[in-house]
């Protein structure tokens, strides 16, 4: 499991491509472990061009409604501001498993308080949540 902490007030978006270079999913066969996923599916936080293009360098499918302003930026070029970026919603609606995974681990007044104050007792605290949440 890959994890990647910053500060509370930090963004999101900054730290997908990092935690993007830490995937490791092991193949059903033998071979070295994958590091590339096929789709990445985000919520509205992840959709900037800027993410979009650098997803696209790396062959990923990227699935994520587009912002209001991005649309209303695109709207005010004319012709020039392209045609809206693919969108799947029948992929998207997969999303809603990340979504409920964060509610439960939600559940853990630690995790969802941040009581600890440095970064790797509130990993392992994340760790073990996770431990939890999987063997029930």
């Amino acid at each position: 499991m890959r994890v990647v902490l910053t500060a509370g007030q930090a963004g999101d978006n900054p730290q997908l491509l990092p935690l993007l270079d830490g995937i490791r999913v092991r193949r059903d066969g033998p071979g070295r472990p994958r590091s590339r996923p096929d789709v990445v599916i985000a919520d509205k936080a992840y959709s900037h061009p800027s993410t979009r293009q650098a997803l696209r360098r790396r062959g990923i499918t990227f699935v994520s409604p587009e912002r209001t302003d991005q649309i209303a930026q695109r709207a005010a070029k004319g012709a020039r501001g392209g045609r809206p970026p693919a969108f799947d919603t029948e992929l998207y609606k997969q999303r809603n498993v990340v979504e409920r995974c964060f509610n439960r681990l939600k559940q853990f007044r630690d995790l969802a308080t941040r009581y600890a104050k440095r970064v790797a007792y509130y990993q392992a605290e994340l760790t073990i949540a996770a431990i939890v949440l999987w063997l029930r």
